[in-house]
């Protein structure tokens, strides 16, 4: 039996206390260190489950690997001499808030060699998986990402939700990338930093002719994430909350000769769904990605492409906002 991965923890807000306490309990982790220039946030954090606190990555020398929670405009700073130290890294959504950031991420990861994976977790929503292995030619999808305001975060939508559905439809049309979208982008709340997008209504069209239709907003009034999958003699839908998938198929009997009429009716299956936490999941598949059992090129090629696609919906909707 291999000795557990030492994980440093770089960030210990919201985000960083669920990293610690899936880290502290996983099979094949340990917490070595909550690293945060916060000693009241991150020393509370690395006594509740047994680690050392540090105030910067110094405190890096002695162990496997770095997860990166802290607030998206320090991702870069954070991640690039983690990176130089030689350590895989899982590092939360987004990489960076700029494409040009992300792909200086990526590509000093791919230089040194090293890990790379990106905090997507809707990849390992239980639900998602069984989706995504149901789906066979999709026409349209739909994916909701609504949520009330939450001043902590700086970031626009677009780089806070949004990446998690574009992912998912990206990976639902088998990996390409959109030929065309049409975007309209909106900023409403007053303690919004400027150019941070409150909502965004994005239509991606894909080589086919299958289209999508992704919305996110942080002015909603309840929590919804949900996606719906349409294809010609079946519709797949997707709670991603309470992680349930329902699929429906619509049929028409004719009637009897001479009777006349006709009845209608709908299949509705509901798979079972198996699996863990999403976040215990994703852990467990960057411990594979460090001992090799996940193919390292592979993993750090998947992280492009949601992003280019919402560098792409931001540039698009920049005129939109402006107005």
């Amino acid at each position: 039996m291999t000795a557990p991965l030492a994980v440093a923890l770089v960030g210990s807000g919201s985000m960083g206390l669920n990293h610690a306490r899936v880290i502290a309990t996983g099979p094949r982790t340990t917490l070595a260190v909550v690293i945060d220039p916060s000693e009241r946030a991150g020393r509370a954090t690395a006594q509740r489950y047994g680690a050392r606190w540090a105030p910067s990555l110094d405190a890096l020398e002695g162990v496997d690997a770095a997860v990166v929670a802290a607030s998206t405009e320090h991702h870069r700073g954070l991640a690039l001499p983690i990176i130089a130290a030689g350590l895989p890294l899982l590092i939360e959504k987004p990489v960076c808030p700029s494409l040009a950031q992300t792909r200086e991420v990526v590509d000093a990861s791919r230089v040194a060699g090293t890990p790379l994976q990106c905090g997507l977790l809707e990849r390992f929503n239980p639900a998602v998986v069984t989706a995504l292995q149901m789906i066979q030619e999709p026409c349209y999808i739909r994916a909701e990402r609504h949520s009330p305001y939450a001043a902590r975060i700086k970031t626009g939508v677009g780089w806070d939700l949004l990446v998690h559905d574009v992912d998912l439809v990206v990976r639902a049309f088998g990996g390409l990338a959109p030929t065309s979208l049409g975007v309209e982008v909106g900023q409403f709340h007053p303690e919004s930093v400027p150019g941070a997008e409150d909502l965004v209504e994005a239509s991606l069209r894909f080589a086919g002719g299958g289209i999508a239709s992704v919305s996110a907003s942080r002015v909603g009034q309840r929590k919804v994430r949900s996606m719906v999958v349409q294809e010609l003699d079946r519709m797949i839908e997707v709670d991603l909350l309470r992680r349930g998938v329902t699929a429906y198929r619509h049929t028409t009997i004719e009637g009897e000769v001479g009777r006349g009429g006709y009845r209608q009716m709908t299949e509705i299956e509901v798979p079972e769904i198996l699996g863990v936490e999403p976040l215990v999941a994703q852990l467990a598949h960057f411990v594979d990605l460090v001992d090799g059992r996940v193919q390292l090129d592979a993993e750090r090629d998947s992280i492009l492409p949601a992003h280019e696609v919402v560098d792409a919906v931001l540039s698009a909707g920049a005129d939109s906002l402006s107005s």
